[in-house]
């Protein structure tokens, strides 16, 4: 179900401007018309339908690689029996969220933002959007700003440059800009990549594909796991969805919490109890060390999912293999390997990564003055130092993402709450020791992530500078923590001088 119109009475002018309507966003706007029913909203999106990166992407067999427990949201059950689910299963679930939730007639499709310009003068942020098909664009005007974005370039993914590509005879597809009229039943594939993209399609391409060929040039982790979970299902029945649901979050939390815990601090260990399960789900000439051995410890890169171990079972079947080498050039058949040996194939999937991109890569200017992200600091990991009355939502990289937008939006809530009862305008996050250590955003050692991570704003190492990766102290300091912190300002505008800036208070 797409969505092209909205209703002409969405007003331009409103307390919190939402920019996204995936996951994030609609987060967001859920949690507010819950917690402050009173507050104004709108959200913006530049795609013609709600999902963000579920309704983007269309390869074969996407699929969430977190439990959906932990990646649906706190306030609404997921009850589908799947734990590890398909895109369209999650793509329902979040337009029930806005159906529920009466989203719909807050969302403005077709609204692509390109500006956001604070003004310390008024308090407000004034937005400019493209519509597509119009010259003309949309502004909008509000006192606070939510960035539900994502960390991901939607108009491209990563594709390297590979020499000879122009002379193969056959079809080459990004995953990200998969064709929909894309035939590659019975034909040969070949898939560039070994992330969780390709472990992804490849076990749903090979159902129909004469044979899927997995070309990596170094292996990654790959961890099987039930695709339905029976302690959910027998939970459901005994005590309720939402009895449920508590319970098995805090399980499933738990454990993933545990694993890379362990892998932290023992990834000798954890190395041989992932590779030995690998081991068990192939067949026993299978060259595990060469194909699934890699060369980083744990949790240096994200864990690749698989649900009941469909890619072992693609593999032992014989309508996937692996190949583990570098690609020397396209021919007009498939690809020679630096090794000399050449893969023939129909068609290949280029799963060779995203690209990452900052807030939407909106163009952020505070009283005329431009702020690139990467010149400012993340405080508690959800505010840009410097930059009034904005907050981002930017999840986990070793756990469910939306178990963090949670935690920020229901912080957001409680500072929107704090602001009211104090009579404050404006709030910015200070940081003025310029000493201070800055260390990236985060710490993955992913292709994508070194590529990327330097245009995101930079993380402290103390204080409430520090970006945690880790669940249960982000619940200590978003919805146990206090609001007010030194390095948070808060400002009363009053009836100051036309174009002054405000004196900080509290």
């Amino acid at each position: 179900m797409t969505h092209t119109t909205t209703s002409r009475t969405t007003p331009t002018d409103v307390d919190v401007l939402i920019i996204g309507a995936g996951i994030s966003g609609v987060g967001a706007a859920a949690q507010l018309t819950t917690r402050r029913p009173g507050t104004s909203f709108v959200i913006l999106e530049g795609r013609d339908a709600v999902g963000g990166t579920w309704d983007l992407f269309r390869y074969p067999g996407i699929r969430s690689d977190s439990d959906m427990p932990t990646f649906g949201y706190g306030f609404r059950p997921w009850t589908h029996r799947k734990s590890i689910a398909d895109g369209h299963l999650i793509l329902d679930y979040l337009r029930q969220t806005v159906a529920e939730h009466g989203l719909a007639r807050h969302i403005r499709f077709g609204h692509r933002v390109v500006g956001a310009e604070f003004s310390s003068a008024t308090g407000r942020w004034t937005v400019t959007a493209h519509q597509p098909g119009s010259r003309k664009k949309a502004r909008f005007t509000a006192r606070f700003l939510f960035l539900g974005t994502g960390m991901y370039d939607h108009d491209a993914g990563f594709t390297p440059e590979f020499t000879g590509i122009e002379e193969f005879a056959g079809t080459v597809v990004h995953p990200q800009h998969w064709p929909a009229d894309l035939d590659y039943a019975g034909k040969r594939v070949i898939v560039i990549g070994s992330g969780a993209t390709a472990v992804t399609l490849i076990p749903s391409m090979a159902r129909t594909a004469g044979h899927v060929t997995m070309l990596q040039r170094s292996p990654s982790y790959v961890f099987s796991v039930p695709a339905h979970d029976s302690v959910a299902v027998a939970l459901r029945r005994l005590v309720g969805h939402r009895r449920a649901h508590r319970i098995v979050r805090r399980k499933n939390i738990m454990v993933t919490r545990g694993v890379y815990k362990a892998s932290r601090r023992m990834p000798k260990l954890m190395r041989r109890l992932l590779i030995a399960g690998v081991r068990r789900q192939l067949p026993r000439h299978f060259d595990v060390a060469t194909h699934f051995t890699p060369r980083y410890d744990p949790w240096d890169q994200r864990l690749c999912v698989v649900p009941d171990g469909d890619l072992f079972k693609a593999i032992s079947a014989g309508r996937a293999s692996v190949v583990t080498d570098h690609v020397d050039r396209f021919t007009r058949t498939g690809i020679r390997l630096r090794s000399g040996q050449e893969l023939t194939g129909d068609v290949v999937v280029t799963a060779t990564g995203l690209a990452m991109a900052p807030f939407g890569k909106i163009r952020l200017t505070v009283d005329g003055r431009e702020t690139r992200p990467s010149d400012t600091m993340a405080y508690k990991a959800m505010m840009l130092s410097g930059v009034p009355n904005l907050v981002f939502a930017l999840g986990y990289t070793n756990l469910s993402w939306t178990l963090k937008v949670d935690l920020v939006c229901e912080h957001f809530c409680r500072l929107l709450d704090h602001m009211d009862a104090h009579g404050h305008d404006t709030f910015e996050a200070v940081h003025d020791d310029p000493a201070a250590a800055r260390v990236p955003y985060m710490d993955l050692s992913s292709n994508y992530v070194l590529r990327g991570i330097g245009e995101f704003p930079r993380a402290g190492t103390s204080g409430p500078w520090t970006v945690e990766m880790a669940y249960e102290r982000d619940v200590e300091r978003l919805r146990e923590g206090p609001v007010e912190d030194g390095a948070l300002r808060f400002t009363s505008l009053g009836p100051v001088a036309s174009g002054s800036r405000p004196g900080a208070a509290g």
